[in-house]
């Protein structure tokens, strides 16, 4: 007996219904059906997204300056690897609180063993993994086996984290990093031709997957995506991400004899591969079907025959080894790790920046991408009034108002859908 899986949330552009013809007309119907259904997809983070910077350059040109657009992309990259492993978690209807300072403790694992120990990097990093792993399956295990609500055990895991962190860290040491390869993760530039070759790897992929996917839909019979929509979005890739890399392969160094500073930052390449990978593992994997289902009714998924508890406890896994991403991410961007690592506002900004992105707290209904999308819009949030003066009081304010409005769209899509 196999498991009838949801629909997995998609680009509100895509066509939803089954159709002889699958032309532009056909299409924006559809599209316009998918919101009134409550289908909104990450169409309210893209549209905040662009409000926000229009917002934003208006007020504070330098806003748009490529020393602020790097800045942006390195300041969001810790936060979205963290969320993109709260993705897995919310689609099931389960929340992770403690991720924030699990990877606090990673980044410590980390440091620890390349300062005092004097590991190789590989093997640093290697085991900083490992331990986010195990964080994860004792979370999972203790969820799914033994039946203790996520909110409960990832609140104690919370308290927990943070004392492990000051164990770790002799009661509050800060460990210095010096190895230049963990150091040039989230300090360091691709070369002017290897951002360009990014791009056009990153172009090609989009484009092949692309038109696959239209065929397939057209091999079972559904409507294809027209060829104007897939040439409009392949060519919207490409002419945002040429600007991008054209904005970044400029010198951004205010002193060019002391030190030239250009090419798109090593972290996005980092943050592209895991973005990739969740999505390949969401939508493209019986795994990731498996997930979709539990959120959806973990009752049905198990009378399905799905394996719920093992769904449940690999979601905690990959979410606290993302969280260990985010660590090394963080611990590199800092030079340091602290007892601080981790956590402040860590787990907030990722919990938002899923939710902001389109991910439902009600479990079903998310995508990784929407992590990232979520991500800019806290980071631009943050960096806007930064550039505004405002404090850090008001930035939090704001922050957690968009998180409201964000939840309550959510709320109300969802019972928009259930009365259709």
């Amino acid at each position: 007996m196999t498991a009838l899986a949801p629909e997995k949330p998609g680009d509100p552009g895509d066509p939803v219904k089954p159709a002889a013809t699958g032309g532009l007309a056909d299409l924006g119907r559809g599209y316009l059906d998918r919101i009134r259904a409550g289908e909104l997809g990450s169409l309210p983070a893209v549209a905040g997204l662009v409000v926000l910077c229009v917002f934003f350059a208006l007020l504070r040109p330098v806003f748009l300056s490529n020393l602020n657009f790097a800045n942006l992309l390195t300041q969001s990259a810790g936060s979205i690897a963290i969320a993109m492993g709260l993705v897995f978690v919310l689609l099931l209807g389960e929340i992770d609180l403690s991720a924030g300072y699990a990877s606090g403790v990673c980044a410590a694992v980390l440091a620890i063993l390349l300062t005092n120990h004097g590991w190789p990097w590989y093997a640093a990093v290697a085991a900083a993994l490992l331990t986010g792993a195990a964080i994860g399956l004792l979370l999972g295990a203790l969820v799914a086996k033994v039946g203790i609500p996520s909110f409960v055990v990832t609140l104690a895991a919370f308290l927990g984290f943070q004392g492990i962190v000051l164990i770790l860290l002799k009661e509050g040491t800060n460990v210095s990093i010096k190895d230049p390869t963990v150091l040039a993760i989230a300090n360091d530039n691709l070369s002017p031709l290897l951002g360009w070759l990014l791009l056009a790897a990153c172009a090609t992929g989009y484009a092949v997957l692309q038109v696959r996917r239209s065929r397939d839909r057209r091999g079972r019979g559904l409507a294809g995506t027209p060829t104007a929509l897939l040439a409009v979005r392949i060519g919207a890739v490409v002419v945002l991400g040429a600007v991008a890399v054209a904005l970044l392969n400029q010198e951004r160094s205010r002193n060019v004899l002391v030190n030239s500073l250009k090419g798109v930052p090593l972290v996005v390449p980092v943050i592209g591969a895991l973005l990739l990978l969740g999505t390949f593992t969401l939508q493209r994997t019986n795994f990731g079907l498996h997930v979709y289902a539990v959120g959806g009714s973990a009752e049905a998924a198990r009378r399905a025959g799905i394996n719920v508890a093992f769904i449940r406890i690999a979601a905690f896994v990959i979410c606290s080894c993302l969280a260990a991403v985010g660590g090394v991410i963080a611990a590199s961007r800092g030079n340091s790790v602290d007892p601080n690592t981790g956590g402040s506002n860590v787990l907030l900004l990722a919990v938002g920046s899923a939710v902001i992105g389109g991910t439902s707290l009600f479990g079903g209904r998310g995508r990784v991408v929407d992590a990232v999308l979520g991500g800019l819009v806290v980071a631009v949030i943050q960096n806007g009034m930064g550039l505004m003066g405002y404090s850090s009081g008001v930035k939090y304010a704001v922050t957690g108002s968009v998180l409201l409005v964000a939840a309550g769209v959510d709320a109300m899509s969802r019972r928009r859908t259930a009365r259709r």
